[in-house]
């Protein structure tokens, strides 16, 4: 039971729970290879940041189904598809343009991304195991705007991106894990 729900209800989507887990799975992969190739702005280096954004596309649009199946309101992950997909048209845009251009792209997604994400938690409260997703959107929000700061900075470097994306997996798998804990309850 979250601690922001008195009471959870009856049946809480088991495809969320497992979009968590796969969200976190993918979120520590990437995290490990964007950390051994951050130091170059090559084609694995672009690929990858690139993958990052349309994976999310992917997510949501899971999520979506999922959510109108339970009568969830699905307005934040249309945002969220929207967001993402011109993020990962615009870090191919800007990596023709070096590291500062990356991250400020990067870090304007994870400002905004985070800031639905903390939204959709807020209102899918009731499902439980959301608190993690509502503290990772406002992680997300900050972490953004250091990343924009980082731009202008000598010696911007990438490997903060897999800090961040890892530490977001993270969010989700406590956030899978909290749902499984509901389910039981």
């Amino acid at each position: 039971m979250d601690a922001l729900v008195g009471t959870a209800p009856a049946s809480v989507p088991a495809v969320l729970r497992k979009l968590y887990f796969l969200r976190f799975a993918f979120a520590a992969v990437w995290a490990a290879l964007l950390f051994t190739t951050a130091d170059t702005l090559g084609a694995l280096t672009v690929t990858l940041l690139v993958i990052y954004p349309l994976f999310d596309v992917a997510c949501a649009a899971v999520d979506i189904r999922s959510a109108r199946v339970h009568g969830q309101p699905v307005r934040g992950l249309y945002a969220n598809i929207a967001l993402s997909g011109l993020t990962a048209i615009g870090l191919a845009v800007a990596a023709t343009s070096g590291t500062p251009a990356v991250l400020r792209v990067w870090g304007i997604w994870a400002v905004t991304a985070g800031i639905v994400q903390l939204v959709v938690g807020a209102v899918r409260r009731q499902l439980g195991g959301q608190w993690a997703m509502i503290v990772s959107g406002a992680v997300s929000t900050l972490a953004g705007a250091s990343f924009f700061a980082q731009a202008d900075q000598d010696g911007a470097s990438l490997s903060n991106l897999a800090g961040y994306a890892f530490l977001g997996g993270v969010f989700f798998l406590v956030s899978a894990l909290r749902l499984g804990r509901v389910r039981r309850a």
